[in-house]
């Protein structure tokens, strides 16, 4: 017979396992074209190290007329152990909020969801929701980014917008004792700020893309004061104290 307290812990893990499989999908296509992209650096080296093993083996064939069964086995046992480093080694490097800082605009984006992705599992499930969301804003800012020039005030404010405000409202909110994620303060929980915080954002990169998609700079200038006085003053909505 079947022990249900056994049957219980194997729905649970069960759960659990699909759950972080969930949240691990990507929540933008600007993520998985720098992952994309750092799969195939790797390949080529991976492609270029089995060939520079081979010819090498060519050459040392070529000088002592032939390399024999175990030159060949050796040769396939050097070329499979630098195919496996190359593609094993470098991972992937992990966006921070030091590097989303002074990341380049053109991968802004991308960078960002990659770093929001890690975030998913210390999130609660409509965080978790509402990030789905900020990856397809993000997928529609990244090319409007493209027209901005790296010094441009509006260049400033996006990074502040989702290189700043965004990382900040989730650490804060990460920071905080499980213990006291579901208590009020100020009126809401820090759940539901941080749900509220991130419905902000949300609407603020969307504003964003269209003011840059016209040309309303100007405008996008304002918008980021804004924002800057609302994240900075501790009793707003939408900051996770």
């Amino acid at each position: 017979m079947n022990n249900p307290a056994s049957n219980a812990n194997e729905t649970l893990t069960a759960a659990a396992r699909s759950l972080r499989n969930v949240r691990m999908m990507p929540i933008g296509s600007k993520s998985q074209a720098l992952r994309r992209a750092h799969f195939w650096g790797k390949l080529s080296k991976a492609v270029i190290a089995v060939g520079a093993v081979m010819i090498g083996a060519g050459i040392v064939g070529a000088i002592i007329d032939g390399i024999g069964f175990w030159g060949v086995m050796i040769t396939v046992i050097v070329g499979a152990a630098a195919a496996y480093l190359m593609m094993r080694y470098p991972e992937m490097p992990m966006p921070t909020i030091e590097s989303l800082r002074q990341t380049d605009l053109a991968t802004l984006a991308g960078k960002t969801e990659i770093w929001l992705e890690a975030q998913r599992p210390a999130l609660p499930a409509p965080a978790v929701t509402l990030m789905q969301g900020i990856g397809l804003r993000l997928d529609q800012l990244a090319p409007q980014l493209q027209t901005l020039d790296e010094h441009d005030p509006a260049a400033r404010e996006v990074r502040k917008l989702v290189g700043e405000h965004l990382p900040e409202l989730i650490n804060g909110y990460k920071k905080i004792p499980d213990s006291l994620k579901n208590k009020e303060y100020a009126g809401k929980t820090p759940v539901q700020q941080l749900v509220d915080g991130l419905k902000t954002i949300d609407r603020e990169i969307e504003t964003m893309t269209g003011q840059i998609s016209r040309g309303e700079l100007d405008k996008l200038a304002v918008r980021g004061r804004y924002l800057e006085m609302r994240y900075d003053d501790p009793g707003a909505n939408g900051r996770v104290v």
